[in-house]
């Protein structure tokens, strides 16, 4: 049997059990069997994951099974998207693949790739329909005039492509690319006379615009190849430094990386700026143990408080580890070269949480001893003070909720 054979033997098989589910309804149950053929062989599979000992998984079944219906009469087409759901207990494999760590947890899955995000929004067989024809849109806006680049929203990250034509290969790697972060940065396109000016004849340039204002930042890599691309727009449209809200605060959360951040005022944007170069000139190469995020310290009054601080205090910058949360000292010193890096290394190696436990470790400063000197401890009408311990972590309680999952046991950070 020919490889050619045995694909198409393959393919016909992935249509006939999606002929099947269509005819007995509901979400289509995958398994080790069918698994990637069904996720790479669709445009988007939104799957439930979910244990049947869950109560939540238990009621959200008949609105998953709903929901695919509608979603099935939608968009009818072999190939565009399905609905799945996954028995956690009985495909340990495939849960373990995902890292599915509640249930029911629901991901989507395009083209054979894992969303960023998972879904987090009403659970309702409504809902869950939208959502797909949300992501069914075509993110790419197409420019017909060259200046309409000039009215993009300021704050926005922006891909732009001019393409000799729309049925380049180029422009299906960038089409791609554009609805994997589209949650992410806008993504602008122009074809032929519109865009003459901007490419060499014949060939395609796709560039990176962070504001109006900035130069761009042009792709050298291949445009054929997607993964050179996505990678390399992923890096743009991401930032190093994030704001974190009480809208991503689970989604963030659930990285499971400690938190750097930055408390500001709501109008001071220049804390802001001087924190994101820090993070940018000294902390890069932590991006893979730590999450640097800024906040609106109004918005999170709550975690100011345990730290024994209040608005008049920002800006300030604090670690929460999800067991602790420990206030870098002085701010005034935060952008002294090595500090910052000094305070996370003090959060690896334990010396933080050690500290807060026990006091200082053997290198305690002169200036602390004689503060400790100075201090009043024979007079009865002072109260003493005991060591104490570090506030806890105010972000883990913005994690998922144990009113909506059932939380598997996992190693707190």
């Amino acid at each position: 049997m020919t490889k050619l054979t045995l694909l198409q033997l393959v393919l016909s098989l992935v249509t006939l059990v999606l002929q099947f589910t269509r005819i007995q309804g509901g979400a289509l149950q995958l398994d080790n069997s069918n698994f990637d053929s069904i996720i790479g062989g669709n445009e988007l599979v939104f799957i439930n994951f979910y244990a049947d000992w869950c109560r939540f998984s238990n009621i959200l079944a008949p609105t998953w099974d709903e929901a695919a219906d509608k979603v099935r009469e939608a968009f009818p087409d072999d190939g565009r998207v399905v609905i799945g759901k996954v028995d956690c207990d009985a495909e340990s494999s495939i849960a373990s693949r995902f890292h599915i760590t509640k249930y029911p947890t629901l991901k989507l899955l395009r083209n054979g790739q894992t969303s960023k995000r998972e879904y987090r929004g009403q659970r309702s067989a409504d809902a869950f329909a939208t959502f797909i024809k949300e992501q069914l849109k075509d993110p790419i806006k197409i420019m017909e005039e060259l200046n309409e680049i000039q009215n993009i929203e300021e704050t926005k990250r922006t891909v732009v492509g001019y393409f000799e034509r729309q049925d380049v290969p180029e422009y299906e790697v960038f089409k791609k690319v554009a609805l994997n972060l589209k949650d992410d940065c806008q993504f602008l396109a122009g074809f032929g006379d519109v865009v003459r000016s901007m490419h060499p004849p014949g060939e395609s340039i796709i560039a990176f615009k962070a504001s109006i204002t900035m130069e761009d930042d042009a792709f050298i890599g291949s445009l054929m190849s997607y993964d050179e691309v996505s990678i390399w727009a992923t890096e743009r449209c991401i930032p190093l430094v994030r704001e974190i809200t009480f809208q991503n605060a689970e989604e963030l959360t659930e990285e499971g990386l400690p938190f750097l951040i930055l408390f500001h005022a709501p109008d001071d944007t220049d804390s802001i700026k001087k924190y994101t170069a820090l993070v940018q000139g000294e902390l890069a190469d932590e991006k893979q143990n730590v999450n640097f995020l800024t906040a609106d310290g109004v918005q999170f009054a709550h975690p100011l408080h345990h730290l024994g601080k209040s608005k008049k205090d920002l800006p300030l910058i604090a670690i929460d580890s999800f067991r602790h949360m420990y206030l870098f000292p002085d701010y005034n010193e935060a952008y002294i070269l090595g500090k910052m890096k000094s305070f996370l290394a003090d959060l690896y190696s334990g010396k933080l949480h050690r500290e807060f436990h026990y006091g200082p470790d053997q290198e305690t400063t002169e200036e602390t001893a004689q503060i400790a000197d100075n201090s009043d401890t024979t007079n009865p009408n002072v109260k003493k003070e005991k060591p104490t311990n570090p506030p806890e972590s105010s972000f883990k309680k913005l994690a998922p909720s144990k009113n909506r999952y059932t939380l598997l046991d996992r190693d707190e950070l």
